[in-house]
């Protein structure tokens, strides 16, 4: 059995991602710095999800840890 992920917010966080940078989502929706990973998963089966950005844009993290396209939102919060 595994986890069941805290739903941070039940939106996407809008983060201005910059190109050749990588990011670490954070899967299990312990952190403190939403909604990137900060090791508050550390002792669950949680571990955080790289995004590397390919070029300087917005992007919809997921905040309700329930997207089946992690590390981004796909609308899962609508039914949450």
């Amino acid at each position: 059995m595994t986890d069941a992920p805290i739903i941070a917010q039940k939106a996407p966080y809008a983060i201005e991602c910059e190109a050749g940078k990588s990011y670490f989502w954070c899967a299990c929706g312990k952190s403190q710095k939403q909604p990137f990973c900060d090791g508050s998963h550390k002792g669950s089966s949680f571990t955080p999800v790289k995004y590397d950005a390919t070029e300087s844009k917005r992007v919809f993290f997921c905040g309700c840890k329930h997207s089946a396209k992690s590390p981004l939102c796909d609308g899962s919060h609508k039914t949450l």
